[in-house]
């Protein structure tokens, strides 16, 4: 978990469009969390900004539009996550279809707005986001949840064979070693040289410890 910080805080924001950059600036300089706002257009001009900025002018929160000339933003969001750790990002943009917020919030995004958010909208985000929360609006984090249940973990790589998987799969559905031979036309003893061969890869010791771990990491 994030610890909360409610002092003052810097805000960046990586912008290309200007006339959206500076009431953006102007919207958020009203806010008497912030001590200091500044503007870039581009993802390249924020680093070079941060190769001199003192330690007590990096930013607290970026707000980072996507579509951004040279680096995007979704390539920019990692990069400044290892320049200013302690930084949060909040995706600010016009995009709002599944696949960017999937890829901003897998960037390492912190939170995510649409630009049309009103000022109360942008500054609720921003000190949400300095506490340690994780701003979206209701839609978006609809759209994210959606995504996240449509994708599953890839299974863990154990080397099995095609014959040591089938082996397995015939253990979780509790077949014993005579049953999986005749099953598999195998002899015990082939069968009993593919278990011990699967225990091994699995790091496990005991049949319970195999049929376990499958069913568990979803290897069959």
């Amino acid at each position: 978990m994030k610890s909360a910080d409610t002092t003052p805080f810097t805000v960046w924001l990586i912008e290309d469009n200007e006339a959206y950059r500076t009431a953006a600036l102007r919207i958020v300089s009203r806010m008497e969390e912030v001590n200091a706002a500044r503007g870039f257009k581009s993802c390249e001009a924020a680093f070079k900004a941060l190769e001199v900025a003192r330690a007590e002018d990096s930013p607290g929160v970026v707000l980072l539009d996507i579509g951004l000339p040279g680096m995007s933003g979704l390539d920019g969001i990692p990069q400044l996550k290892q320049r200013v750790p302690t930084a949060q990002v909040l995706v600010l943009t016009v995009f709002d279809d599944e696949e960017k917020v999937f890829r901003a919030i897998c960037a390492g995004a912190d939170g995510y707005l649409l630009k049309g958010s009103n000022f109360d909208g942008i500054r609720e985000a921003l000190l949400e986001a300095r506490t340690g929360g994780s701003p979206m609006n209701g839609r978006i984090a609809r759209l994210v949840l959606r995504q996240f249940a449509h994708r599953t973990a890839p299974q863990p790589d154990y080397g099995l064979t095609q014959r040591e998987r089938e082996i397995l799969e015939a253990m979780v559905r509790g077949l014993t070693k005579k049953e999986i031979a005749a099953e598999l036309g195998l002899s015990v003893h082939t069968a009993d040289f593919h278990l011990r061969h699967i225990y091994e890869k699995l790091q496990v010791n005991t049949r319970t410890g195999a049929v376990a771990k499958a069913v568990r990491e979803r290897l069959t």
